[in-house]
């Protein structure tokens, strides 16, 4: 089944994250950027709204169209940026940051791009670094190993989806509850998140041998002091074959 989602520059509203998820969209992806940019910047507020939702968050960074362009120096730049926004948002650990090429990327800006994803991961310890481009940007930084996560626009792609794609960006510019946003499909592994605390997992007592054969050994005992009543008996006797089988006492 194909999971629904959106990607849009004007944050949402409680009432526009409860109204995309009621149009059956299951993630938003939004934008990481300095309080410079803060008509489109994801904020905790935001990102609380979207989980209250039910949806997921997939976190993009981008400045300009370009910035990819410059390399290692932009990638330092954006990555401790990213890194920053992320920390104040509490984005877990573990989750992906995309980072956008938003233009019509030629083979002669590859290296650059790589240089400026690999220097941006090098600022995002514990996160895990994507890339937002066309198809030939996600095939080429997939096959150099530039990043671990690829979301993929049709725009400039010619119509090919490249296999390693995670979320895909098929229309843009489409309204929805009031709101102008893009629509993409997600394929696997996207790296998404939300605000829910993690699950704790309950510690499991479990109950040993050594542990089993002293309980059959008190039974035992009452099955001996119990006057030859046959119920007294029978309990007994059933609860030490029960434990018996339980930890692999052979009887």
């Amino acid at each position: 089944m194909t999971i629904k989602g959106i990607d849009c520059a004007v944050p949402l509203t409680a009432d526009k994250a409860r109204a995309m998820a009621a149009a059956g969209m299951k993630f938003a992806c939004r934008y990481l950027v300095p309080a410079s940019m803060a008509w489109k910047r994801l904020t905790r507020t935001e990102a609380e709204a979207i989980t209250a939702a039910g949806m997921h968050v997939v976190s993009v960074f981008q400045r300009g169209t370009n910035d990819a362009k410059g390399g290692t120096e932009n990638g330092t730049r954006d990555g401790k940026a990213a890194l920053q926004e992320a920390k104040l948002i509490g984005q877990p650990v573990g989750t992906a940051i995309y980072f956008a090429v938003d233009y019509d990327a030629q083979s002669a800006d590859y290296t650059a791009i790589e240089a400026y994803l690999r220097a941006a991961a090098k600022e995002l310890p514990g996160y895990s670094v994507g890339v937002y481009g066309s198809h030939a940007v996600i095939e080429e930084m997939a096959r150099r190993g530039a990043c671990k996560h690829f979301w993929q626009t049709y725009a400039w792609s010619r119509g090919k989806l490249a296999k390693a794609t995670n979320i895909y960006q098929y229309k843009n510019r489409q309204e929805l509850a009031g709101h102008t946003v893009d629509f993409n499909d997600a394929l696997g592994s996207e790296g998404w998140w939300n605000t829910n605390p993690p699950a704790v997992e309950k510690p499991v007592n479990k109950f040993d041998k050594e542990s089993a054969e002293e309980v059959i050994s008190i039974l035992g005992s009452v099955w001996m002091a119990s006057d030859n009543d046959p119920g007294v008996r029978e309990a007994a006797h059933y609860a030490a074959d029960a434990l018996r089988d339980a930890v692999g006492i052979p009887k």
